[in-house]
């Protein structure tokens, strides 16, 4: 299968400049050179690593752009993967079901309003492989020495009740995506399903994420009430240093969601050693779990969001190529303290 990365992210703003300053400034993105617009339609871009953030936002209520805003808030509207065969991957995508919406953009339909643009994006191992050089990093433009922020490591999507067999089953089918993890979660009354799709390349990761409607509602049934429908819940960015992250993200004025000092006082018991100290992970509030292949360190940043629909994780991978199983449940309770305190 030709999909190799997520090369941008697509967000529709009712104003792209507000939106982009904002993020930009609380994450150390750089604002990447402007492109001809057509009239109406305003794009920030901003770069950090090989993150690539699109914002628009367009002055007349009828077009899409502006229309997805007005639905949806601020969101991702739009998720761009890099393809050796962009042509190849929009043929197959459209063969197994998915609407086509701008043949001529790579445009077709992913999950409610969030669609998937196929682009294009050498097969950079072949060429290397061909060109007899050692393989070396994503190309990507020059970034600030400080820059933190490497790589988008995942994209969480909720989807409704009922639906998120069939969503795997188009990333398998259209998207050649692979199954690589699933979970069931329980916190208190509630409870959420969740499965993991992932490219071949491991560059392209999606959370895919339902709620179980025979429990009491939770955020899963918020989010997809107040976002009116499916939609990216969060993106999540890969660092190397995420202690260095986070107290960087706070002097910004980041604010990240907080856990339990219990959760800490029981990490020895079920981990044994971590790669970063505990009272470090304690001090910032950075939870920790592992798989066969090593720790991984994850954080949730605050939701600023209107209707706290969309907000931002930080995560550092130490060999870990999946999620761990009590992270997921200490995030989604983590997420459900923010929202109880947001409704008193």
């Amino acid at each position: 299968m030709s999909i190799q990365s997520i090369t941008h992210v697509e967000f529709h703003c009712t104003d792209a400049g507000l939106a982009a300053a904002r993020l930009g400034a609380d994450y150390g993105f750089t604002v990447e050179p402007g492109v001809p617009q057509p009239d109406g339609l305003r794009t920030v871009r901003l770069r950090q690593g090989s993150i690539r953030l699109h914002f628009h936002s367009a002055t007349d209520p009828a077009h899409p752009v502006a229309r997805y805003a007005a639905r949806h808030g601020d969101g991702v509207a739009v998720i761009a993967l890099g393809c050796t065969d962009p042509r190849a991957s929009l043929e197959r995508a459209e063969r197994h079901g998915a609407v086509v919406l701008d043949r001529a953009g790579g445009l077709v339909a992913g999950f409610g309003d969030v669609a998937l643009r196929f682009v294009p994006q050498p097969d950079r191992a072949a060429a290397v492989a061909a060109a007899g050089a050692p393989a070396a990093g994503p190309a990507t433009a020059p970034t600030p020495a400080d820059a933190l922020l490497e790589a988008l490591d995942h994209a969480a999507i909720c989807v409704p009740a009922g639906e998120l067999a069939p969503a795997v089953r188009f990333c398998e089918a259209a998207l050649g995506l692979h199954r690589i993890f699933g979970e069931y979660i329980e916190v208190g009354e509630q409870a959420m399903d969740s499965s993991v799709v992932q490219s071949a390349s491991g560059e392209v990761t999606f959370t895919l994420i339902e709620p179980d409607t025979a429990r009491r509602p939770g955020q899963i049934d918020t989010f997809l009430a107040d976002h009116d429908g499916a939609g990216v819940q969060h993106l999540a960015f890969r660092t190397g240093d995420i202690a260095t992250a986070v107290r960087a993200g706070r002097a910004r004025g980041v604010e990240f969601l907080s856990t339990p000092g219990a959760y800490y006082d029981a990490l020895a018991e079920r981990l044994g050693g971590t790669a970063i100290p505990v009272g470090t992970l304690r001090e910032l509030d950075v939870l920790v779990d592992q798989d066969h292949g090593g720790q991984l360190f994850q954080i949730f940043a605050r939701s600023t969001h209107p209707r706290r629909t969309f907000f931002l994780e930080l995560i550092e991978r130490q060999g870990a190529g999946t999620f761990g199983t009590a992270n997921i449940k200490a995030l989604y309770e983590a997420v459900e303290r923010q929202r109880a305190a947001a409704s008193v």
